[in-house]
């Protein structure tokens, strides 16, 4: 006679998941009230090709994925990245990479919804070229000005928290963090600021962003709490760029269950997992 696996703990006659599952299974990312299943957000640049860009977007499960407005052809009168990324299945998010100045970023805000991308922004103002970190004071100066013109800022930037609460006050929807300078790979350098951060900014979603070089420094990221993962070079620089895809897909997810059951406490010392009270000796 063939035996059945066993169930899942908790799982009744019903075939329904106990309550703890189905809270995480529900859990979804929400942004300037728009909700996300995945808390995974990817960018579109650096891959081989259009298709292979297509691809991997497809086996890393988002559902937002940024576009370089300055770097896309938006008249479509050629191939554009855009002819492969369908509107009915991911969210554009532009971005205003390779701007310098607070007026060139709104500038190119506003190029990006003039053109119908979206009134929606992922804001970057770089302030030094050689690291790629953001010039906060323009960043938060470019947010004050798109934020009352109606946009939904996310808003990349250091781990200050001064900043972070200032970009907040300024109408920022998200405040998104570098874990380690873009396109480094180098992983979360900067724990202790970001759950810094994590505790004090409560307002808005906080989203890592840069830095991320491979499946286990999403989880970190996830696992202090945070409410996303943007990356892109982690993926785009990949010797299998579908393969990570997928494994940062679940990277996202188990470092999201893993912060939402609460790790066991830390101990200097060992604790035995089988207990010895009771045993006969």
């Amino acid at each position: 006679m063939e035996r059945r696996a066993s169930p899942p703990p908790g799982w009744t006659r019903r075939l329904s998941w106990p309550q703890p599952y189905n809270r995480v299974m529900t859990d979804s990312l929400i942004i300037a009230g728009r909700q996300f299943r995945s808390r995974l957000i990817v960018g579109t640049g650096k891959y081989k090709s259009f298709q292979e860009t297509a691809r991997a977007l497809e086996a890393s499960g988002a559902d937002m994925v940024t576009v370089a407005v300055r770097r896309v052809n938006l008249d479509r009168s050629k191939e554009s990245l855009l002819d492969y990324i369908d509107p009915n299945k991911y969210f554009l998010l532009p971005n205003t990479a390779g701007c310098y100045t607070a007026d060139d970023t709104i500038r190119t805000a506003r190029l990006a919804r003039e053109v119908g991308l979206s009134d929606w922004i992922k804001l970057e103002v770089i302030g030094d070229q050689a690291t790629l970190y953001p010039d906060v004071q323009a960043t938060l100066e470019a947010t004050g000005v798109l934020a009352k013109e109606g946009f939904t800022v996310l808003a990349y930037t250091s781990d200050d928290i001064v900043f972070a609460k200032r970009l907040v006050d300024a109408g920022a929807s998200a405040v998104m963090p570098l874990g380690a300078p873009i396109g480094s790979g180098l992983g979360i350098q900067n724990s202790a600021n970001l759950r810094i951060l994590r505790e004090l900014i409560t307002g808005v979603p906080l989203i890592v962003d840069a830095g991320v070089g491979t499946a286990s420094d999403a989880a970190i990221a996830m696992e202090l709490g945070y409410d996303a993962v943007l990356m892109n070079t982690g993926i785009a620089g990949a010797q299998e760029p579908m393969l990570m895809a997928e494994a940062m897909k679940h990277a996202v997810l188990a470092g999201r269950q893993a912060y939402m059951a609460g790790r066991m406490p830390r101990k200097l010392y060992a604790t035995a997992s089988s207990p010895l009270e009771g045993v006969v000796r």
